[in-house]
């Protein structure tokens, strides 16, 4: 039985007053271990929420990490610099980053396989955008974006990745895939980590991250193989957080 885990993406949003309360309040809410929870945050703020969920049951993480271990890479931030902040998780690949930084398959593959190597769980995103919906093309892009990952990393490591499924154009569009439509993709998802490895086939947990919100995610968690949300926009509100951490 695969665990739940809810991930919140907060993007580019925060401020240390702002973050302080939302932590708190998450924390003071927590209901018992049912899921695995986790925040991921912009990177000047990960010592602050180091600090604050530090001995908590709520895990945090990186929204991107550089494919190279360290250098002459201004800006960027390496796996190690994430570890060395507590950080358990790191998003590779969402689609905001494929789109507006044109990372491409192969660099989200290589990201996902220095998160790995490092100790660190890459939560590897893919998704179709509509017009790939539309086309009938949902089943050919999932396929290219995971099996590049596939193509890098060997069985050990896959076990311990978490891909989640966005479909792009419910990312806050406010339009969310069926809870059909959504298990249909992880399901052909989970069939072809099966194919690489059985073990991961069944251990790597799918999240659903395409507009999950307290009114719809008790029905998609309840999809057989979708494992947990990557929430974004309300992963901002206590409340609307925790209503989904719930759900799970």
């Amino acid at each position: 039985m695969r665990r739940k885990l809810i991930a919140g993406n907060w993007k580019m949003n925060g401020s240390l007053a702002a973050n302080g309360n939302l932590l708190a309040s998450i924390k003071a809410g927590l209901p018992g271990s049912a899921c695995d929870v986790a925040v991921c945050v912009p990177a000047v703020y990960l010592a602050q929420t180091q600090s604050e969920l530090s001995g908590s049951k709520i895990a945090w993480g990186g929204q991107d990490v550089s494919a190279h271990e360290s250098g002459a890479y201004t800006g960027e931030v390496s796996a190690t610099m994430l570890r060395d902040v507590g950080c358990r998780y790191v998003i590779v690949g969402h689609s905001e980053r494929r789109s507006y930084h044109n990372e491409s398959d192969e660099v989200v593959a290589r990201k996902a396989l220095r998160a790995a190597a490092s100790g660190l769980t890459p939560i590897i995103c893919v998704g179709e955008s509509l017009e790939e919906r539309e086309s009938g093309e949902t089943d050919e892009v999932v396929a290219r974006q995971i099996d590049a990952v596939l193509a890098v990393m060997d069985e050990e490591s896959l076990k311990g990745v978490v891909v989640a499924y966005e479909p792009v154009w419910a990312i806050g569009t406010g339009k969310t895939a069926t809870p059909q439509m959504a298990q249909d993709v992880h399901a052909f998802l989970r069939q072809r980590l099966g194919a690489k490895s059985v073990v991961a086939g069944e251990k790597v947990r799918i999240l659903y991250g395409g507009s999950m919100k307290p009114d719809n995610a008790k029905e998609l968690l309840s999809m057989p193989d979708i494992d947990g949300g990557l929430i974004g926009g309300a992963s901002l509100k206590a409340s609307d957080f925790l209503a989904i951490v719930n759900a799970a």
